[in-house]
């Protein structure tokens, strides 16, 4: 009973709640669902489809190299868009505005530094893995260290991808995010182990397609959902003196996360570690024809990216708007508030919600009056009213902070990632949920499927293959390969359930990036540009600035994206303090 009134108190049951126990298609009419499996089928065969007739370790691994340069961006954007933006980046922009772009801001002069440099290394060297590069330049130690960190930084990244669309399925099936997380790990797993890389490439071409569809049709709807007489521009100003417009602050602070300077310079270097040597992405550029195909489909990667992430975060912002003409719950998360009816605490969320429903009904009057005054160009009242709903937001939010304090830390803490969600399931007309939760699940598979392929390709190349117990056996390799797939498969459901609860799920795995991301790009800066460096000064400066970054990341001694400059800049000095010291003598050198 207590999952039916979780999801009641969610999604605005009917009399008789006991329907969706027998019946939880009541949650989607059957025109969503017809969209949500025909665009979920659609994807798996036309993946496996297209790679039926390659099942060789080449094509496993890299796709025999064939892909062209538009597969190649599609494929890059696809891991990248997974259910965690689609579900965090609107509740973000609720919350917190449009700062969160700024994030992007170092991703183009990332891209040209990828183009320049490490593309042509990959491909000169015709390696699978960004780390087999490693090997060659340096040694089997270096290389298998940073496959570590890479291995660790994604499975745990991915898992936490996988989070994101059990919430989807847990709250439309009313099922345990438990057994929705085992479901979906497990549908990727075998269509990835079946298809490999190929299989992934293709099928995220697709699922771009759909996924831009569905993006473009929630912004039409969220402004056509606007009240009467209330427009497009009447919404920005609203939003702008709510300051949920501040796309740019110039503002320097180490503990600000979001201002263009930790933007262009942290985000520069996190883009560039995570382009640059995660294999999630190397592995979808190393697939290209040609080095002129890999280069121009990160060209175009970063020029659609800032748009894209820009237009969904827009979303939320129209979303805010939107709940300033009607009412919101005091908290999105539905299971948070099943959980506060059985609790102590019961009688003062239920106070603080009676005192949350006033504070909405004075924010609608408020509103309607702001844009009453905008439609008179009367920028007097305006900017009164406008003020009037800035301290009733205020209120808004201290209830919810009020009501965040009574819950148990067990629980998924984090209201943002169900804002997007539950704004979607009261609003949108039948059809259109089913191609929004199809545009979660397959941004899902997407990046899930993409961070299986890699985790398998590294573990088999840069961990199984170096063993040197055994001479290469194509069949035995493929084998490995698949079996590498399934085990990282069963680790990323293991890590969405002890992970996932962590907090806001899109910063959460930009996070754990940055704790990893800043001492693998300085072991690959001291492979291109400091030739004189030998593997044992290299690997030994990266064991010990890694510590220190875990070490900065735990005591919270700078916002998370200036780890990544920390922690690549103290890699290239550290390895180059050791050169000079003479301390590691011996060691191989190109």
């Amino acid at each position: 009973m207590e999952e039916v009134v979780l999801v009641c108190l969610a999604f605005s049951c009917p009399p008789n709640p006991y329907l969706y126990l027998v019946n939880p298609s009541l949650f989607m009419s059957v025109i969503d669902w017809l969209v949500l499996l025909l665009s979920i089928g659609a994807i798996v065969f036309y993946g496996v489809w297209k790679s039926r007739h390659h099942q060789n370790l080449d094509s496993f691994l890299i796709a025999n190299r064939q892909l062209p340069w538009h597969s190649i961006a599609l494929s890059v954007m696809a891991t990248q868009a997974s259910a965690i933006t689609f579900l965090s980046l609107p509740g973000q922009a609720f919350y917190d505005g449009m700062r969160f772009l700024q994030f992007y801001f170092g991703l183009p002069l990332a891209m040209i530094v990828i183009c320049i440099t490490f593309i042509p290394a990959f491909r000169k060297l015709d390696v699978y893995t960004a780390y087999e590069f490693l090997g060659k330049r340096f040694d089997k130690k270096t290389r298998i260290f940073t496959s570590v960190l890479f291995l660790l930084s994604r499975g745990i990244s991915t898992g936490i991808s996988l989070y994101a669309p059990a919430i989807v399925l847990a709250v439309i099936l009313n099922l345990s995010i438990t057994v929705t997380t085992v479901f979906i790990g497990c549908c990727v797993i075998i269509y990835t182990v079946y298809g490999g890389t190929r299989a992934v490439s293709y099928s995220q071409t697709l699922q771009m397609f759909i996924i831009f569809s569905g993006i473009a049709a929630a912004g039409v709807i969220a402004v056509k959902l606007l009240p009467e007489g209330v427009g497009l521009n009447q919404a920005l100003k609203l939003a702008g003196s709510a300051g949920k417009m501040n796309l740019v602050d110039y503002s320097f602070d180490w503990n600000n996360r979001y201002n263009i300077w930790s933007g262009i310079i942290g985000g520069f270097f996190l883009q560039l570690s995570y382009f640059g040597t995660d294999q999630s992405q190397v592995g979808r550029y190393l697939t290209g024809s040609s080095a002129n195909q890999s280069r121009i489909g990160m060209i175009a990667n970063g020029l659609v990216k800032i748009p894209m992430q820009f237009f969904i975060l827009f979303i939320g912002i129209l979303v805010f708007t939107f709940y300033q003409f009607n009412p919101s719950p005091l908290y999105f998360n539905p299971a948070r508030t099943a959980q506060s009816l059985k609790t102590e605490s019961a009688e003062k969320y239920s106070r603080l919600e009676n005192e949350f429903k006033q504070v909405n009904d004075q924010k609608i009057t408020r509103a309607l009056l702001a844009v009453d005054a905008l439609n008179k160009n009367d920028d007097a009242s305006f900017r009164q009213y406008a003020g009037e709903l800035r301290v009733l937001n205020n209120q808004a939010s201290t209830l919810r902070s009020e009501a965040n304090k009574l819950f148990s830390e067990k629980t998924d803490s984090n209201d943002t990632n169900y804002i997007f969600l539950w704004f979607v399931r009261q609003n949108f007309p039948k059809g259109l949920i089913g191609l929004l939760i199809a545009v979660i699940f397959l941004a899902s598979m997407g990046s899930l499927a993409a961070g299986l392929s890699s985790l398998a390709s590294s573990a088999a190349v840069d961990l199984y293959m170096q063993s040197g117990k055994k001479e290469s056996n194509e069949k035995r390799d493929l084998l490995f390969s698949r079996l590498a797939t399934l085990f990282w498969g069963i680790f990323t459901i293991v890590s969405a359930l002890y992970t996932g609860k962590a907090g806001n799920l899109i910063e959460v795995v930009n996070i754990i990036g940055s704790v990893f991301y800043g001492a693998i790009l300085g072991i690959f800066l001291v492979a291109f540009y400091v030739k004189s460096v030998n593997g044992h000064e290299v690997f030994y400066a990266a064991l010990i600035v890694e510590a220190g970054i875990i070490s900065c990341w735990y005591f919270d001694v700078m916002a998370f994206l200036w780890l990544n400059v920390a922690g690549c800049l103290s890699v290239v000095v550290f390895a180059w303090l050791l050169k000079l010291t003479g301390l590691f003598r011996k060691g191989k050198s190109h």
